[in-house]
């Protein structure tokens, strides 16, 4: 295992950089890399202790079509394809020219990854695709924690300065309007630090109170699947110098979430990608399990408990590693039969039984004659034991945020560009629509992070 890394004291924090970054998940550190990669001088902060953000809690993968790792797998995929899927997923509410840049960059990404020794060699599938384009590391680890450690590793590496504990206050305005530094507050210091280019890759506001209450008070008793930083500092940062906020109300929830203990658990999509149902408190299907997320979240709602079963065999917890970490925190029940499981969930085990049954059935002749499920079949619910984890939906990410154009550049409300300012990732809004697909999140952060690394440093060099 590497060495933790160690992020600098506010003390070296120097008095102007090229460009700085605003968040240290995905986004901020592939920005700060490549920007560095091109000669600009960097400075990522980070208002947390913890590096990484709301990163480090993916667990599936990241999508791209067309690499050489699917046809390693055999999968020929098409990216033209996978723009149409992702449209249609959305509602058809996504930015054109941004989901365009977006498909077309995610295999660069992967081999971008692939150079800096971060190798996603393995791939699943996940709502919403018809192919299998989430790759993920080969150990199948949730690829949330393994991206950061590797990108804080090329940060090291790199020797870019990473600053935790450090809030960004206020973004700095020349008269001119153009954004040209940040005001910083850090173990009691105050600091202004001038820059060139300033990048918000603060991540979404699924953890704030404040902006679910403003944009979608529905929602405002949910829990959420969040790190507790991710408040909506980005936004608050980029309307308070007149960005455009675009497509607020469209908030995700993600359907598989345990949530019977204080501390709230996703349960990643990809262990209904390698063959996990969705079962009622009967014991019955009643959702095609790899939907969109709105349809399965929306389906599980509708149920008298509001809640559901995710219901697998050794077979499928052989393939999704995360599962290991789920029973390790005590989420799983096991069961040695589907029987016994049955019983140990309250359900009649002749329902169950059958349930799954009926469902090794279609798995066999690939035929899902009850919800038209086409993809996550490759095993049935055959190789003992059998396990269940208790889910219900909970907020997950929000779609909207600030008016980017595909060049990471934020827009007011008149659609001017705000000079020197940048966004990328969950803090900008567009690319999802209303709906966004698993393995897209992580995917945008490499593509939007390295887009941004590379529009600051022509806009730092006079280019643009």
């Amino acid at each position: 295992m590497a060495e933790k890394f160690q992020p600098l004291s506010v003390s070296k924090l120097a008095d102007s950089y090229d460009a700085v970054i605003i968040g240290s998940g995905g986004t901020g550190l592939s920005a700060a890399i490549q920007a560095n990669e091109l000669g600009m001088k960097v400075a990522v902060l980070e208002k947390e202790e913890e590096l990484g953000g709301n990163t480090n809690r993916a667990s599936s993968g990241m999508n791209a079509a067309e690499t050489n790792v699917q046809l390693m797998h055999g999968v020929i995929d098409n990216v033209g394809e996978f723009y149409r899927e992702t449209y249609k997923d959305g509602g058809r509410l996504n930015d054109k020219d941004m989901l365009g840049y977006f498909v077309y960059h995610t295999a660069p990404a992967i081999s971008w990854l692939a150079d800096h020794n971060i190798k996603l060699d393995d791939i699943t599938v996940t709502g919403g695709m018809s192919k299998k384009r989430t790759h993920r590391p080969a150990s199948m680890a949730p690829i949330g924690g393994f991206l950061v450690q590797s990108l804080l590793g090329v940060v090291a590496k790199e020797n870019i300065p990473v600053f935790n504990k450090t809030k960004v206050t206020n973004l700095l305005q020349a008269e001119d309007g153009r954004i040209n530094g940040v005001e910083i507050e850090s173990e009691g210091i105050t600091k202004k630090v001038s820059a060139k280019a300033v990048i918000l890759a603060t991540g979404g506001f699924g953890a704030s109170k404040e902006y679910i209450e403003r944009f979608r008070p529905d929602l405002k008793d949910y829990k959420t699947t969040n790190q507790p930083g991710a408040t909506g500092d980005g936004l608050k940062l980029a309307e308070q110098v007149g960005a455009e906020l675009m497509q607020m109300n469209l908030v995700q929830v993600h359907p598989t979430v345990q949530q019977d203990n204080p501390h709230v658990y996703l349960i990643g999509e990809a262990v209904r990608g390698e063959g996990a149902i969705l079962v009622n408190a009967q014991g019955e299907r009643f959702v095609n399990e790899l939907n969109t997320r709105k349809i399965v979240s929306n389906a599980i709602t509708a149920l008298p408990e509001h809640s559901a079963y995710l219901i697998f065999d050794q077979g499928i917890r052989d393939r999704a590693k995360a599962i290991e970490f789920y029973d390790k925190v005590g989420l799983v029940v096991h069961g040695d039969t589907v029987e016994d499981l049955a019983n140990k969930l309250n359900m009649d085990p002749s329902t169950l039984s059958s349930t799954v049954n009926t469902w090794n059935q279609a798995v066999e002749s690939h035929n899902d004659t009850q919800f038209n499920r086409t993809t996550g079949m490759d095993r049935g619910i055959t190789k003992p034991g059998f396990f269940a984890i208790h889910i219900a939906p909970a907020i997950h990410y929000t779609m909207g945020g600030i008016h980017i154009t595909p060049k990471t550049e934020v827009l007011d409300g008149n659609g001017d560009i705000i000079k020197g300012l940048f966004a990328a990732g969950e803090v900008a809004g567009g690319l999802h629509g209303n709906n966004r697909v698993g393995g897209n999140s992580i995917s945008e952060t490499i593509v939007f992070g390295r887009q941004a690394g590379q529009q600051v440093t022509l806009y730092a060099r006079g280019l643009k």
